[in-house]
């Protein structure tokens, strides 16, 4: 029970019978609301992969050991916090807000971890810190598993028609280091593109990432995309902030830069942040050369790359059309920015 709910109705415990008897009555309401909430939170271990399975942590709104009737998945990608229960909690403020609930929609919130995790075991992918947010392989664990990786295994997992049997629709929603991932995965996963005889419609959404890859060299400068010459920041153009050095799970894909933009301007994408999360000082902001070419905080960042988009249409003539709302009066903040009222409307517009 966070301490600044319990201290005020501690005090009153000091004072008349009266007030004594609400105080215990606030207190097992409150300790009983909590437990719902967290009781609806089903940690589960997928089982994921097809030749060699392994185990992933997530959390769910519904029991995975059957078959479920719902029509569309919803999974939401922590932070650098791997806290994917509070994500869970964020997840289903948004479902609240766009009006699903469990019978009608499930909701997925996955956990990258590392060895040190209280959760983690010896059957899962296992990541160094935070490197499974550039999609690249797990390190401990089951070894050699790419975060892209996970994501074509899970969308293949929601694909199965026996557990699945109405699944139409895959909303994957990343929000600042999983908004990073999610950003990449838009451009380099091809995990859609195996479901694309199931009639299953993946859409991403892209939250508040500290920066972004880019698909070839050219970056904004004095108002306009120009190709970089410097030497003052080799990393610009190297994964992940480019392409340069990409990880095998791209380049086996054997596609250039303009294939990758015309497959990538296809998809279904969605670009959110906060209004005020544009603090060039933000402790967990990438503040490297590479990042601060795209822009000096996430909102620039994010609008910077939205240009960045409409100047490869341009260049390549490929049409492109991927939303983006920056929504008023929020920070660098998942649980707000995943219950605001524009955010449900944007995401799921036919409700």
């Amino acid at each position: 029970m966070p301490y600044d709910v319990l201290w005020p109705l501690g005090s009153l415990l000091k004072r008349g019978p009266n007030l004594r008897r609400q105080a215990v009555l606030a207190i097992a309401l409150l300790t009983s609301a909590l437990y719902c909430g967290l009781a609806s939170a089903n940690q589960q271990l997928l089982r994921l992969g097809q030749n060699e399975p392994y185990n992933f942590l997530a959390f769910a709104n519904a029991d995975l050991n059957g078959a479920r009737p719902t029509s569309r998945a919803v999974v939401v990608i922590h932070g650098v916090r791997r806290n994917a229960d509070d994500y869970y909690q964020y997840g289903q403020s948004l479902l609240k807000k766009a009006g699903f609930d469990a019978n009608d929609t499930l909701l997925l919130s996955l956990n990258f971890l590392t060895a040190e995790d209280s959760r983690a075991s010896s059957d899962m992918p296992l990541w160094a810190r935070d490197k499974w947010m550039h999609g690249t392989a797990s390190s401990k664990g089951r070894r050699g598993i790419d975060a892209f990786a996970v994501l074509d295994d899970l969308l293949l997992y929601l694909a199965d028609r026996q557990r699945f049997p109405a699944m139409k629709e895959v909303v994957l929603i990343g929000h600042s280091a999983g908004g990073q991932l999610m950003q990449r995965y838009s451009i380099l996963g091809d995990g859609d593109e195996r479901l694309a005889t199931t009639g299953i419609k993946v859409r991403y959404a892209i939250s508040a990432p500290s920066s972004y890859v880019y698909i070839e060299d050219s970056r904004l400068q004095d108002g306009s995309f120009k190709p970089v010459r410097t030497v003052m920041c080799p990393s610009f153009s190297r994964y992940r902030y480019g392409l340069d050095r990409a990880p095998f799970y791209l380049t086996r894909q054997n596609l250039g830069a303009e294939q990758l933009f015309r497959r990538y301007a296809a998809r279904d994408v969605t670009f959110m942040v906060g209004e005020r999360d544009n603090d060039p000082w933000h402790r967990v902001l990438d503040r490297t050369c590479g990042a601060n070419m795209q822009g000096a905080h996430r909102v620039e960042r994010q609008l910077n790359y939205l240009r960045y988009e409409a100047f490869l249409s341009s260049k390549w003539g490929v049409p492109i059309h991927h939303p983006q709302i920056t929504v008023a009066g929020i920070g660098h903040n998942a649980a707000r920015l995943l219950a605001t009222e524009i955010v449900a409307n944007t995401l799921f517009p036919k409700r």
